[in-house]
């Protein structure tokens, strides 16, 4: 047993489960003499369903896995190009696999018996986004062992410009007489954007680390519960076989009590009878002596 194997095992768990199965290896560990493999697996975090629900992927659908995490490269690539029209049409492609592979984690999670909020869903896309942004995240996540949504990437950052590489140019609007000019977006616009909407994510993510948490509190209460009930009705057995024991005492004492009275008895009239034996010897013997004189 190592801590790979475990954590292979224990994240392809539902997160209800996660808990108990990650401790009781870790309690396995211990009685081997492992604290080294103890501390590593207690240290793995349960996943949020949410990350759990984006692992599926990378378990169950490794070719799409696949797809998402090229398609990431090659964003990553274009952004240190500067390559424009590649990042727009990228962009695009973006979307349309992200939105496609958030549906089918949500259909596997489902399959696997566990439902999937539409808040959590939507933490699953910004986990995705994440692996197409961050290469770690990417790594991560293929291996099937992210705990949580990573903290919200907007852009590629981190990632500069290869150099030489000549800046995108802005995207044209048109004129009313039909010819065009360079136009940008606002960039403060865009920037107000991404930060509302990584706001909304933080908020969404934060709602259901929070629905998670009662959850797991409403399922420890209920088994603290289950194991008081089974503790009370362990508790009321040995007092009925404490009782039964003492009535079984009284029994034995009230046996051996009778069992002695019958031996004395038994004894008593041994002596007796053996006392009428030889009453009876001395009578025959007196009448036998009696017959011989007569004669």
């Amino acid at each position: 047993m190592d801590v790979e194997s475990v954590a292979v095992e224990l994240y392809g768990l539902r997160p209800s489960e996660f808990t108990a199965a990650r401790d009781a290896y870790v309690v396995e560990a211990r009685k081997a003499g492992d604290k080294r493999l103890a501390a590593a697996v207690a240290a793995l975090r349960r996943p949020t369903v949410a990350a759990w629900t984006a692992g599926l992927l990378a378990r169950n659908r490794p070719k799409e896995a696949q797809r998402l995490v090229r398609l990431g490269e090659a964003l990553r690539a274009a952004h240190r190009t500067l390559d424009a029209e590649r990042l727009r049409k990228l962009s695009h492609d973006q979307h349309v696999v992200i939105g496609e592979l958030a549906r089918t984690a949500r259909t596997l999670a489902a399959e696997a018996g566990q439902s999937v909020s539409d808040s959590a869903l939507y933490e699953v896309e910004q986990i995705l986004h994440a692996v197409l942004a961050d290469a770690d995240v990417a790594a991560q996540w293929s291996g099937g062992r992210l705990a949580k949504a990573p903290d919200t990437v907007s852009g590629f950052t981190g990632l500069e410009p290869s150099p030489g590489a000549a800046p995108p140019r802005p995207a044209r609007a048109a004129r009313p007489d039909g010819s065009s000019t360079e136009h940008a977006r606002p960039p403060q616009r865009d920037a107000d954007g991404q930060a509302e909407r990584a706001r909304r994510g933080r908020v969404e993510a934060a709602r259901a680390e929070s629905a998670e948490t009662r959850a797991e509190a409403e399922r420890l209460e209920a088994a603290r519960a289950a194991a008081q009930d089974r503790l009370d009705r362990a508790a009321d057995a040995v007092k009925a076989a404490e009782e039964d024991l003492r009535a079984a005492k009284e029994r034995l004492v009230t046996a051996r009590a009778s069992s002695a009275a019958e031996a004395a008895g038994l004894r008593e009239a041994g002596r007796a009878a053996t006392t009428a034996r030889a009453r009876a010897e001395t009578a025959a013997r007196k009448v036998e002596e009696l017959t011989h004189r007569e004669r």
